[in-house]
C-alpha cells in the first residue's frame, strides 16, 4: 500500500514517515500543497491514501482536496490537523475527506483509521496466490511451490515468505519483518531474523539456479528475480 503524506512542519512529516514505513506502508512525503498536486496528478504511481494537513504554505489543504475531487480523483483522504473545531472537520468532510483526525494525535489511532479507510475502499479481493519467477504461493491451500515442486514450510517461514513476496523488490528491515511476522519489537541482540531467513533460503533458494532471497548489508532484505532486470 502507498501512502502520500502532506506536512508542512519538518519533525512530523519524518516522524509520520518513517512510523508509517516502519508499520509496512510505502510512503511518500510532501512539503506543500502544490508537491502534492503534482505527485498525485502527474506521478504514474497511484496512491492507495493521502494524509493532508490543512495548513499548508501557498495552497492549503482544502483547496488541495478541491483541486483532486474536481479533478475526478477519489483517492481516499484524512486530514490530520491542529484545527479541532467542529465547522472545521464538518468543511473537510464536506469537500469529500473521508476522516479527519486533530493533532495531537496517537499514532495507535491514525494507524487504525488508516488501515479502515484502506480496507473500506479495496475495490476488489485480494488475489489468491503471490508469483515471482518460479515461486509461487497458494495464499488458500498455504503452501509454497516452485518448478513444480512442493517445498514445505513452518507456518512462519509461510508468513515471511509471504511478506518478502508482497513486498516483492522492497528491501525490508528487521525492524519492519520482526512487527510483521512475530509482532514483536526488534530487538537488535538476538538473531531470530537471521536464522529465519537462512532457514528459508535453504528451502527457497539453496535447491535452485536463481536466487530470490538477497540481503542488503545493514539495510535489511529483499525477495526479487534480478534476472529479469
Amino acid at each position: 500500500m502507498k501512502i502520500l503524506v502532506v506536512e508542512d512542519e519538518i519533525k512530523t512529516g519524518e516522524y509520520l514517515q518513517q512510523g508509517l514505513r516502519e508499520s509496512g506502508f510505502n510512503t511518500d512525503l510532501a512539503r506543500n500543497g502544490v508537491d502534492c498536486l503534482h505527485l498525485v496528478l502527474t506521478d504514474e504511481s497511484q496512491y492507495d491514501l493521502i494524509i493532508l494537513d490543512v495548513m499548508l504554505p501557498g495552497l492549503d489543504g482544502w483547496k488541495v482536496l478541491e483541486t483532486l475531487r474536481l479533478s475526478g480523483k477519489e483517492i481516499p483522504v484524512l486530514f490530520l490537523s491542529a484545527r479541532d473545531q467542529v465547522e472545521d472537520k464538518v468543511k473537510g468532510l464536506e469537500l469529500g475527506a473521508d476522516d479527519y483526525l486533530i493533532k495531537p494525535f496517537a499514532f495507535s489511532e491514525l494507524l487504525a483509521r488508516i488501515r479502515t479507510l484502506l480496507r473500506r475502499n479495496q475495490k476488489k479481493p485480494e488475489s489468491t496466490s503471490i508469483r515471482v519467477a518460479d515461486l509461487e504461493l497458494d495464499l488458500l491451500k498455504r503452501r509454497a511451490i516452485r518448478s513444480g515442486h512442493r517445498i514445505e514450510l513452518t507456518a512462519k517461514e509461510f508468513s515471511l515468505l509471504e511478506l518478502l513476496m508482497r513486498r516483492r523488490g522492497e528491501v525490508l528491515t528487521r525492524s519492519l519483518i520482526a512487527s510483521q511476522v512475530w509482532d514483536m519489537n526488534f530487538d537488535s541482540d538476538t538473531n531470530v531474523i537471521e536464522v529465519a531467513i537462512k532457514r528459508l533460503r535453504r528451502k527457497v533458494d539453496d535447491p535452485f539456479t536463481l536466487k530470490l532471497i538477497h540481503t542488503l548489508r545493514g539495510m535489511g532484505y529483499t525477495l526479487e528475480d534480478k534476472s529479469s532486470s
